[in-house]
């Protein structure tokens, strides 16, 4: 009887914590997978010019040979998380104690320069954060999301000090180009970040769960709601969330723990004299780092550490936009100065024009040249209903021909342009008429007698309980995560998937969105 009753509670404590914490058996493993995905931008911060410049002006002391590995202490840990003050529930189980012995025993260097970097990073976060009405302790998100680098980049492409994908960046209009990433920019993409955050809160209201959708996306957090039955727990929810995920927010507090009681540990922080003080230097002419440098005596790696989102080491000059340029405070007045020699100083070296790969346009009309001697232009205007794949059969080109003639470099094209297609010479009467005819009539000159299928769209924004899908039209100031927000359980990946939309900032004022209606 004693032993059918051990197994009845053995298997009863299983039941209640089966959402919670794995078994022992496996849950050594399970951690270990799960912070593989962290170790890595850990490692990166030792990349970072202020590490670099600190191990080798003072050696890396940050590795304090006298540092003994301590045992931790499951009741301690608990207690003093619960007396962390935090609208966040400050958990403790066996996934958040793997992570603090992580950050405390096996990468307490990277913690020693972590704190160190964040005497620079934290103010910046606190005060924008603190504008957006969200927790500063989100700030130990910037731990976990890139080891305070600015120039951390995951193997997914996510950027940055808060890890934006290029999709997410464009929604929350930074800028990303050949030259400028404003995912790298700490204020810019901090504000992404608090806007982010803010407009989570208001789909989920808890800030746990707000963690793991910053990490994975609400699409799957709202998939594992789903799949757990409603249940709007982290804990409870566990299991449905991608691995990474998993880990994330055990790491968040393990990350917040650290900062908080790191000293109890015997970890020091690093003091890299980080230039606090900056000032902000508005431009709007092309300046190269190498100027700046070399003009005013300043080391070029420490422009680029606080001016990151410059890719090339140089502020793309536009007369119709003003870009931003930190420098030290104390060279201030000697950038001032001599501004207008920095500009001119060695600008044919440093901006000496590179052989453009790209196919040059033609100087009249504004396209590229054939292929062939032999071929002759031709002006068809795009009609409504058109697509580039019907064009090229009815002018018998290639789709890629045509796009590269009129340097379209993506598929969607509008009526009533007009577009510039080679015909071989002896043929351009022929190929001339196809501009008057019917889509019929252009059909059935390449074999094909199907006529476009028109459909009468459904009434926009309107809910039809037997219908599949719901149609939204776009109105001004919407983003693709603001129309999310109307329908619950439905994410912007979601509605750009179903639209076959790979550009996030590309909605427009009237254009009609299909979204997939949730059970």
């Amino acid at each position: 009887m004693k032993y059918i009753l051990i197994i009845i509670l053995f298997f009863s404590f299983n039941a209640l914590f089966a959402d919670h914490i794995s078994d022992t058996t496996n849950t050594s493993l399970n951690i270990s997978e799960e912070q593989e995905d962290f170790t890595d931008d850990l490692d990166s911060l030792l990349k970072s010019w202020y590490v670099k410049n600190y191990i080798s002006i003072a050696g890396d002391t940050a590795s304090q040979d006298d540092f003994q590995k301590v045992e931790l202490n499951d009741s301690l840990l608990e207690y003093q998380l619960q007396h962390i003050a935090s609208p966040f529930n400050m958990d403790y189980n066996d996934r958040v104690k793997a992570f603090i012995n992580l950050y405390i025993n096996k990468r307490h260097s990277q913690v020693s320069y972590m704190l160190g970097l964040s005497e620079y990073y934290f103010p910046l976060f606190e005060e924008i954060f603190d504008k957006y009405n969200i927790p500063l302790e989100l700030k130990y998100l910037s731990v976990i999301e890139s080891a305070l680098n600015p120039r951390a980049v995951s193997r997914a492409g996510a950027t940055g000090l808060w890890q934006f994908m290029y999709s997410t960046g464009k929604m929350y209009k930074l800028e990303i180009n050949s030259y400028v990433d404003e995912r790298r920019d700490p204020i810019k993409s901090t504000e992404a970040a608090a806007q982010f955050l803010s407009n989570l809160y208001t789909m989920y209201g808890d800030w746990t769960l707000v963690i793991a959708a910053y990490n994975c996306g609400p699409g799957n957090v709202n998939k594992a709601i789903r799949r757990s039955g409603g249940k709007k727990n982290f804990w409870e929810i566990y299991y449905r969330l991608p691995r990474e995920t998993r880990g994330y927010v055990p790491a968040f507090i393990a990350a917040t723990y650290t900062f908080h009681h790191y000293q109890d540990y015997g970890i020091r922080p690093v003091k890299m004299d980080l230039p606090i003080m900056t000032d902000t230097m508005n431009i709007n002419q092309n300046l190269h780092f190498g100027q700046v440098s070399e003009m005013i005596n300043i080391p070029i790696e420490l422009l680029r550490e606080l001016n990151p989102q410059y890719k090339k080491d140089i502020v793309p000059g536009r007369k119709d936009r003003v870009y931003q340029f930190k420098i030290p405070q104390e060279y201030s007045l000697a950038f001032i100065d001599k501004i207008d020699t920095i500009y001119t100083h060695k600008d044919s070296i440093f901006f000496a024009k590179k052989e453009v790969i790209a196919p040059k346009k033609y100087e009249k009309g504004g396209v590229s040249p054939p292929s062939s001697k032999n071929m002759k232009a031709v002006t068809y205007t795009i009609k409504a209903g058109d697509n580039l794949g019907f064009i090229s059969s009815w002018f018998n080109v290639r789709v890629s021909d045509i796009k590269y003639w009129n340097n379209i470099y993506k598929t969607r094209i509008r009526a009533g342009k007009p577009l510039t297609i080679y015909v071989p010479k002896d043929k351009v009467s022929y190929y001339r008429k196809v501009d008057v005819l019917s889509f019929d009539q252009k059909q059935k000159r390449v074999g094909k007698t199907a006529s476009i299928k028109t459909v009468k769209q459904k009434p926009l924004a309107k809910y039809d309980k037997n219908a599949k899908y719901i149609y939204y039209k776009v109105r001004n100031g919407d983003n693709f995560w603001s129309i999310a927000k109307k329908y619950p359980g439905v994410s912007n990946t979601d509605i750009m998937e179903l639209n076959g939309i790979t550009d996030a900032g590309s909605l427009k004022i009237g254009q009609n969105l299909r979204i997939k209606k949730r059970s």
